[in-house]
């Protein structure tokens, strides 16, 4: 085990600390888990690039972490009514979605190397900020209450178009073969 892998491993045990965090409505100290959990995903990708430690396991583990986080998340949120439920089946459900064709890919293929796009890049940031926007509305340290249902728009949007463009570009790739 690596340095990067052991970030992405504190990061995956963070999501339950997290988690219990939100639900006894701890806002405060589970935003800045989330903060911590997020510099553990940059510094873990920065130092498996600059040192040439990525691997195979953390090519698997990384985005792993990073959807634990983000959809338990949304999911715990939309349980205490903090974003809509609607937005939190969306997120998970594009996971669901991608994670279903994956594993058929590999089925069939025995392999599989998925890059993300600049599109999905694009949604996870936009997830990943608006997670920490209403956990820190909710906490008080920021009031973007008015704004929130346009950012929800926005990410389900995203969320939405990701998953697509997921399904046509791997769905063309198993049409070719």
């Amino acid at each position: 085990m690596n340095v990067p892998n052991l970030l992405t491993v504190i990061r995956i045990l963070l999501v339950p600390l997290i988690l219990l965090l939100l639900t006894r409505r701890e806002f405060g100290v589970a935003l800045w888990l989330v903060l911590g959990a997020g510099l553990t995903d940059f510094l873990d990708g920065y130092i498996a690039r600059r040192f040439g430690l990525m691997t195979r396991l953390g090519g698997v583990l990384d985005p792993l972490a990073d959807k634990l986080l983000v959809d338990s998340s949304f999911m715990a949120l939309a349980a205490l009514r903090l974003v809509p439920w609607w937005l939190a089946i969306a997120i998970v459900g594009r996971d669901l979605v991608i994670l279903t064709g994956a594993g058929a890919w590999y089925r069939r293929m025995g392999s599989i190397e998925m890059e993300p796009t600049l599109l999905s890049k694009a949604n996870t940031c936009a997830q990943v900020v608006l997670l920490y926007l209403v956990i820190a509305d909710t906490a008080g340290i920021v009031r973007l209450s008015p704004t929130l249902p346009f950012l929800f728009i926005v990410s389900f949007v995203l969320t939405f178009v990701s998953g697509l463009h997921y399904v046509v570009v791997w769905g063309g790739r198993v049409r070719v073969l």
